[in-house]
């Protein structure tokens, strides 16, 4: 299983939410680069980044702090956040970014996922946050209609390869992540599943990967040292 420690970004900080809520955010760096830095010598090949103010906008507002991360990092980098035009995918694919993922377009905007699909393939992922059991959309301020199951289950029809999959209510929380969806997803779908929200110990990380789950994201475990990240890519490996 492979770790991508995550860096948020806002106004080019470090940051974290707590479940998704923007009044209830804690910044941890003013240098996200050093971050990064330090996810490469505890061993991380991979990064996930999120653009906070992109997830609100479907604009780039940090594009130059995520082009440094790139640069300066040399690990493998996908980045979400407001992701909803073929011009915003090809800026980021641009400056090395590896993957992109869709999150609100892909679920509102049908013909946009199957472009996207169709020009860039395995560059392409989609990230689906679920609340209460409902596909969640714009920053996780709406809850569509999409039931996440018959989703996800779409979104292999549609010849998606990766998906990051969030539980909004453990995201942030510290209180482990959501066992039985990613049990359930892995089992009846074979797509290249990354589990986010709630990973907050290193039996999170054994279990998901003996789940033979394909990734899993460490956000605030990481902030808090919750997770020794090393540990954490050891134990996945």
């Amino acid at each position: 299983m492979k770790i991508f420690p995550a860096i948020d970004l806002f106004g080019g900080k470090a940051v974290r939410l707590y479940k998704g809520n923007y009044n209830e955010m804690t910044v941890y760096s003013d240098n996200p680069v050093e971050i990064a830095l330090d996810f490469k010598k505890a061993g991380a090949e991979y990064m996930h980044v999120v653009d906070l103010e992109g997830a609100k906008t479907g604009d780039t507002p940090n594009l130059n702090t995520i082009s440094k991360l790139v640069k300066e990092s040399g690990l493998f980098v996908e980045v979400g956040g407001g992701i909803r035009s073929i011009e915003v995918i090809k800026k980021y694919l641009s400056i090395g970014v590896q993957r992109v993922i869709l999150g609100t377009a892909a679920v509102t905007d049908r013909e946009f996922l199957k472009e996207a699909i169709r020009e860039f393939g395995h560059h392409i992922a989609v990230g689906v946050d679920i609340k209460d059991g409902f596909v969640a959309i714009k920053g996780w301020t709406e809850k569509s209609a999409y039931e996440a199951f018959s989703f996800l289950k779409e979104l292999k029809a549609l010849g998606v390869k990766t998906v990051i999959c969030t539980d909004i209510s453990k995201d942030g929380a510290m209180q482990g992540t959501n066992h039985d969806l990613y049990k359930k997803i892995s089992e009846e779908l074979s797509i290249d599943l990354i589990a986010s929200g709630g990973v907050s110990s290193i039996d999170d990380v054994k279990k998901l990967s003996a789940r033979g789950v394909y990734g899993a994201i460490i956000g605030k475990a990481y902030y808090v040292k919750a997770i020794s990240l090393q540990e954490a890519i050891e134990v996945a490996k």
